[in-house]
């Protein structure tokens, strides 16, 4: 039998606080939250892998530590009322039901809002609300909101969802088109004043509707050729990399925990040929069979160097 608390364990020791959320609600809500029950059936083994992970009508549920970032950035206090506009899965209005008083969920798919409902029930969140509509629109009968989370990405801040934020509420919403999207916190500071601030980037599918982009255009907003938005390749593969530490340095071996609970991990195809890729492969490997248990090592290598490693 899969024991899925050892592996939301890992998942927020992992993937979430090692990666600077620090807030401990927000990781006592990951660590409670049961996320094997908000995917689809079959895909219960990867529910506490770091990935996104397709739940129908091509949507995703979104990856832990994003949710984790977003909520922590949102500053959700016990007495809360917040609004999430695209609930797909439901995951993320379970973890805010965790930390809020009331949470509104707002998805487009019928299909997706009922199963969300299905799941949150089943759980007994019953200060979750899952709604159907267009989420762009916001839910001006339940506002004002201490904070509202959006959770596709929009072509500009929609005004609708500013409006209403309560004084000092905290909106956390991607910006841009897919390929180029940042997430944003906007803070109410008065009636007419805003605070924006960027907390890096981010992929999420679209927010369709009203003042999100218009259904016609979401086929070019989901997909990335090899140069999209101004971008070439080279450079978002550019724009994700993360720098290294030195190999000798106990901490380059601690960037790699974070695929701790993979079944493969593929190490390079990029940089054959420099002493530095072989160095780095060898650290690598050895940190993960050394502290994580990996047991097989698959090489493409020249016959007489692989046949002497084999003996």
């Amino acid at each position: 039998m899969t024991d899925y608390n050892k592996f939301r364990e890992r998942m927020v020791n992992v993937h979430i606080a090692a990666r600077g959320i620090r807030d401990e609600r927000v990781l006592s809500a990951m660590r409670r939250v049961p996320r094997e029950r908000f995917v689809d059936d079959g895909l219960e083994e990867f529910a506490y892998d770091d990935a996104p992970l397709p739940i129908g009508e091509g949507q995703t549920i979104s990856q832990p530590y994003v949710v984790a970032l977003m909520i922590e950035a949102a500053e959700i206090e016990p007495g809360d009322r917040v609004l999430e506009v695209g609930a797909g899965s439901g995951y993320a209005a379970a973890v805010l039901g965790q930390l809020a008083a009331t949470v509104y969920a707002i998805e487009r798919h019928a299909t997706l809002a009922k199963l969300a409902l299905e799941r949150l029930s089943a759980l007994g969140y019953d200060n979750v609300h899952i709604l159907i509509g267009d989420g762009t629109h916001g839910l001006e009968a339940e506002a004002p909101f201490e904070a509202i989370l959006g959770s596709a990405g929009a072509r500009s801040v929609p005004d609708t969802l500013k409006r209403q934020l309560a004084i000092g509420g905290r909106l956390i919403i991607p910006i841009g088109e897919q390929g180029n999207q940042k997430l944003f916190k906007i803070t109410r500071l008065s009636q007419d004043r805003f605070e924006e601030h960027s907390l890096g980037a981010v992929s999420f599918v679209p927010l369709i509707g009203t003042h999100g982009w218009p259904e016609e255009d979401r086929a070019a907003t989901t997909h990335v050729p090899g140069k999209a938005h101004g971008q070439t390749l080279a450079q978002m593969i550019g724009a994700a990399g993360e720098d290294l530490p030195a190999f000798d340095n106990p901490a380059f071996g601690a960037m790699f925990d974070r695929f701790a609970d993979r079944r493969v991990v593929l190490l390079g195809e990029a940089s054959h040929g420099t002493s530095e890729f072989y160095q780095a492969r060898a650290a690598i490997t050895r940190h993960l069979i050394e502290h994580h248990g990996f047991k097989i090592v698959a090489v493409e290598a020249d016959w007489p160097d692989a046949a002497r490693i084999d003996r």
